[in-house]
């Protein structure tokens, strides 16, 4: 017949079809924080992070702004997905939970493009005004 109950059936009720795409996604956006981490570690442990002038010399490569790009972009994306699963379980206001759900949004979108505009200005060259 098919899967469920019948009053399910009935209904229209049953599975959404998005659990897997949501559960696949964060554990390849968890995969590439620790790859992408583990990467940022060795780089800044193998003498990138000296001086301030050296920081920007390193950033300015694109070996080293693209992976902290990538891995900005999935570390936000990470915190976004375990964040939303968070809110739908916990949150039991249908009002609240999607005021919370977009502000979730509007945060995580705001710090990936904070992020990806610090990365971008420092790897294109320009001028950086550290206290001012």
């Amino acid at each position: 017949m098919g899967n469920g109950t019948r009053l399910g059936r009935v209904r229209g009720l049953g599975s959404a079809h998005s659990g897997t795409h949501h559960f696949t996604l964060s554990r390849v956006t968890a995969i590439a924080n620790l790859a992408l981490l583990v990467w940022l570690l060795i780089s800044l442990l193998s003498g990138s992070a000296g001086s301030h002038d050296a920081m920007v010399r390193w950033l300015a490569s694109p070996f080293a702004a693209v992976p902290l790009a990538l891995l900005a972009i999935s570390a936000f994306t990470h915190m976004r997905l375990g964040l939303t699963v968070l809110i739908e379980d916990y949150v039991h206001g249908e009002a609240t939970k999607l005021a919370s759900l977009l502000l979730l949004t509007f945060f995580t979108w705001g710090g990936l493009i904070f992020a990806l505009f610090c990365i971008a200005k420092i790897a294109l060259g320009a001028p950086v005004n550290v206290g001012q």
